[in-house]
């Protein structure tokens, strides 16, 4: 059931980054050769005024085929003719859609929340552990509100425990907001601890004890907003990660793995509900992560054609002189081939991670 569900999300995820591009399009009044979902053979394709529009046999891809994205075609109505903050939005359409539609998974999951009793985290202080050392005059106080870690905002306690463990584990630069000013605590010595919990286990942790509030429509959208706005960023840290050489492309996953992933959150949950609701917070995430990548200055990406379009752009302006769009249509062709062998090799990776 949860492989089904992650696959059709894949699907909507990306049928719903294509209708961005299409509807911007539509709106700017540029003209659409084709709208498909899926790549591959067409299993129902239909001609519908100047558009076809088509259901392809693979799940993980997808295409809106405006006329002259990649040069121009001499026909009045087509991309290239375009003003460039007109590229811009249709270009930027179908991030803005994914960015959107994880933004209203979450939502409507935090709006049930509101009528069953939850509670949302906080970054406010409540207290402490027995035995924790750093409370009091120059440490923390219960009523804080820890602002950022290390310059990194926090809103959660997700949020908070990820910052944490990106540091040193021995000192971390707080901000915390108390009586309603902003108060710095550099090279605080917060760390993880042995405490024993009230079983007599014990357990690791920085013995500290965050508020919470209960749910309601309005705090289902502000928690919301911060699960998105945190995903993007974990997207960026795991992209510095790859830069950084922290992490390679073998840690890359692509279709195969992450339905995998979401198969596995599905599974572990404690009963069958539980399990759609993970897996839709999965598909929130990737949802966002298609929207921060695709805005990424690469051939082929939206991002990279924005890129491009505004280099070109530029270029005309110095130059006084016209660059060939074919150009960056060879550019943008080479980045696809590319990223099909980046895709291939990631696939295959997901597949013997599987076996």
């Amino acid at each position: 059931m949860y492989i089904a569900i992650a696959i059709l999300a894949f699907g909507l995820l990306i049928a719903v980054h294509e209708l961005g591009h299409f509807a911007v399009s539509k709106l700017m009044n540029v003209k659409v050769n084709e709208f498909s979902i899926g790549m591959g053979p067409a299993l129902i394709k239909r001609q519908k005024g100047e558009t076809l529009y088509a259901l392809r046999a693979l799940p993980i891809g997808g295409a809106c085929v405006i006329e002259g994205e990649d040069g121009d075609s001499g026909e009045e109505r087509s991309f290239t003719r375009k003003k460039l903050w007109q590229r811009l939005l249709i270009l930027a359409a179908g991030s803005f859609m994914n960015l959107l539609t994880g933004f209203v998974i979450v939502a409507v999951i935090y709006f049930f929340y509101s009528f069953g009793g939850y509670s949302a985290s906080t970054t406010t202080l409540s207290g402490f552990m027995d035995g924790f050392p750093l409370e009091g005059a120059g440490g923390l106080m219960a009523g804080d509100r820890i602002v950022s870690v290390d310059g990194h905002k926090t809103n959660t306690t997700t949020e908070f425990a990820l910052f944490m463990s990106l540091g040193d584990g021995k000192s971390v630069d707080l901000v915390v907001e108390r009586d309603g000013k902003l108060v710095r605590l550099e090279d605080f010595p917060l760390a993880l601890r042995e405490y024993t919990d009230e079983n007599g286990e014990k357990t690791v942790k920085y013995g500290l004890y965050f508020e919470t509030v209960p749910f309601t429509p309005l705090i289902a959208l502000q928690q919301a907003w911060y699960r998105c706005s945190f995903s993007a960023r974990v997207v960026w840290i795991s992209l510095g990660s790859l830069f950084s050489g922290k992490a390679g492309i073998s840690d890359l996953s692509g279709p195969v793995g992450v339905v995998s992933m979401m198969n596995q959150a599905g599974r572990q949950s404690a009963s069958a509900a539980e399990g759609i609701i993970n897996v839709l917070f999965f598909v929130s995430f990737i949802s966002v992560n298609l929207a921060v990548m695709n805005m990424l200055p690469i051939p082929a990406l939206d991002g990279g054609r924005i890129f491009f379009m505004y280099v070109f752009a530029a270029i005309e302006r110095l130059s006084r002189r016209k660059p060939n769009p074919k150009v960056e249509g060879y550019i943008h062709a080479a980045g696809f081939i590319l990223l099909l062998g980046l895709m291939a090799y990631v696939m295959l990776n997901d597949i013997v991670k599987l076996i």
